[in-house]
């Protein structure tokens, strides 16, 4: 999995906020045709959606955007867009997906541009019900998305853990059994770091790779969350240099046992600081 830990949303109707999102320094910057922008405003926001996907990243930044959904003519209408601009890299971003077919769609539509990857929102009961076929659909996928404002509003029921601790565990046993990332909801109390840094260390936790956020002085705070420390850091390289050293057999460091299992997880670890020094 790449090292996406963090995920800037932009309304892709404000160009001036859209390129000092793409300054912020996180991973993916998504400029934001759903959610962030009124029926009025989708015709001209598609125009510099679609011109910002197309356009240069910073260094050690994807761009992304995030369409409406493929089940409506607004979502249609961004894809061919989409295919009349030819964006030669970047993520598009797929909202309120609840069938592996909709991946299906997105793959046939982006036939032409194959180097496009994509994304997927998981915000509804019926989609946290197939995320797993969801996260096997196209290879094209490269992350995952938890929706939970929207996924409560469904349930009906107030944003806190408790009420999203199943989904975030099922989603966390799906994306990782697919091998793509897993990103969690944005923080709503952005002007509190100690609540962003809580929210993103739990979603750590909980097998997330990274979070999404809706103000840029979160990015920072995301980042040190899912950092892995100096001591997990030194106990991956001397567990994985244990198993080494046994020939692939099962082996044991400071007294614990040492199974395929734990390696694999420090292997992950050491990637992930690989690929954020990329960053």
């Amino acid at each position: 999995m790449s090292a996406r830990r963090s995920l800037l949303f932009a309304p892709a109707s404000r160009p001036e906020v859209l390129e000092k999102a793409a300054r912020a320094g996180a991973d993916v910057v998504c400029a934001d045709l759903e959610d962030a922008v009124g029926p009025a405003d989708k015709d001209a926001a598609r125009l510099t959606g679609v011109a910002f996907l197309g356009g240069a990243p910073a260094a050690g930044t994807e761009r992304a955007l995030r369409i409406n959904s493929l089940r409506t003519p607004t979502g249609l209408k961004d894809v061919l867009a989409l295919q009349a601009a030819g964006p030669l890299s970047g993520i598009v971003c797929l909202p309120k997906v609840e069938s592996a077919e909709e991946l299906g769609w997105a793959d046939e539509l982006l036939a032409t541009q194959p180097n496009l990857l994509l994304c997927a929102f998981i915000e509804t009961p019926r989609g946290l019900e197939v995320a797993p076929a969801i996260a096997r659909a196209s290879k094209r996928l490269a992350f995952l998305v938890f929706g939970a404002v929207d996924f409560c509003a469904e349930l009906g029921v107030a944003l806190t853990d408790e009420a999203l601790a199943w989904a975030r565990g099922r989603l966390a046993s799906a994306a990782h059994l697919a091998g793509v990332g897993l990103l969690d909801a944005p923080c709503l109390e952005f002007r509190d770091p100690i609540e962003v840094a809580r929210q993103a260390r739990l979603a750590r936790a909980l097998g997330f790779t990274g979070k999404t956020s809706i103000h840029p002085s979160n990015i920072s705070t995301i980042h040190e969350a899912f950092a892995p420390s100096v001591e997990e850091i030194e106990q991956a390289r001397g567990i994985i240099a244990a198993f080494e050293a046994s020939g692939g057999a099962v082996a044991t460091w400071q007294g614990k046992l040492v199974e395929v299992p734990v390696v694999k997880r420090m292997k992950r670890i050491l990637a992930l600081v690989d690929g954020q020094s990329a960053h």
